[in-house]
């Protein structure tokens, strides 16, 4: 268990100091994680609800920060070029984010061209039907990433590299909520990037 731990904590502090040193994708994700913890207690309510909510709001405003404002140059923190830290990234780097975005867009229109998905659904036959479907969607292509990275990170790295990286993804709402919180009082201050210290930026920070 303390390995699992260790391995969750090491996900986070990487992720945190690789991909998360602007103020502004800060401030996105903040957002993106209070939207994210709506959408776990819709769960209970209405699912289809959770499926719209996670990707029309948290998905836009996390992937917008990260696309627009965080640096892809080369990274003086961690000393590493952006390329070496997409290729080593444990989870969807931007190739592989491309990829599910184009299928997250793509389902809509499918929907809309195909309301019962070739008869896969009853189809729906008003706009708040349509909608639903869409969320149910949205929520059904969100677990299915999940398990897919988590089944190919099984065999690409091992069982618990898999399980802690969809452990971490499951907490990024509470962990985002919990570091990023003062990331839009810091940037109203001026402060464009988080001044991550050098010396932190190794295991056991």
């Amino acid at each position: 268990m303390s390995k699992f731990l260790d391995q969750i904590h090491t996900l986070q502090w990487d992720d945190h100091r690789y991909y998360h040193q602007s103020r502004i994708n800060q401030t996105l994700h903040l957002i993106s994680a209070l939207s994210f913890l709506v959408a776990y207690a819709f769960l209970f309510v209405d699912p289809a609800i959770s499926g719209l909510i996670g990707w029309g709001i948290g998905m836009v405003t996390r992937q917008s920060g990260h696309i627009f404002f965080e640096p892809r140059t080369f990274d003086e923190i961690n000393g590493v070029s952006d390329a070496h830290k997409e290729a080593i990234k444990v989870g969807y780097n931007m190739r592989r984010k491309a990829i599910l975005i184009g299928v997250w867009l793509t389902l809509p229109l499918a929907l809309w061209f195909s309301p019962s998905l070739l008869g896969w659904i009853e189809p729906a036959t008003n706009t708040a039907g349509f909608l639903h479907d869409v969320g149910l969607s949205w929520l059904a292509l969100a677990i299915t990433g999940i398990c897919f990275r988590t089944l190919h990170l099984f065999f690409l790295r091992s069982p618990l590299t898999g399980l802690a990286w969809a452990m971490k993804i499951l907490l990024d709402p509470f962990h985002n909520v919990a570091i990023y919180w003062h990331s839009p009082i810091a940037l109203l201050g001026g402060e464009r990037l988080d001044p991550i210290h050098p010396a932190l930026t190794t295991k056991g920070h």
